[in-house]
């Protein structure tokens, strides 16, 4: 009952999907890069929120550091949408 609740009622899990290995890459990238990516272009400085793949794992993109960039959550739902994936 609570596998069936998991994955037809809670929706989306990062956790299940990436797992342990991605939390550390992730971690590792946002200890070297903490504020957004997308934002400090702009002159502005928000804590990163969210590590996006530049080119998405389903697509044949990487867990490397050339296909990350850290982004508030904000910047990060604005690629999502212009994507047309959220």
């Amino acid at each position: 009952m609570e596998q069936h609740y998991e994955k037809f009622q809670r929706g989306y899990s990062p956790g299940k999907r990436y797992g342990r290995a991605w939390k550390r890459i992730r971690d590792r990238y946002v200890h070297k890069h903490p504020l957004c990516e997308q934002c400090l272009k702009e002159g502005r400085y928000v804590a990163v929120e969210e590590v996006h793949h530049i080119v998405p794992l389903a697509e044949g993109g990487s867990n490397d550091e050339s296909n990350l960039m850290s982004l508030c959550r904000s910047c990060h739902e604005k690629i999502h949408h212009e994507r047309g994936d959220r």
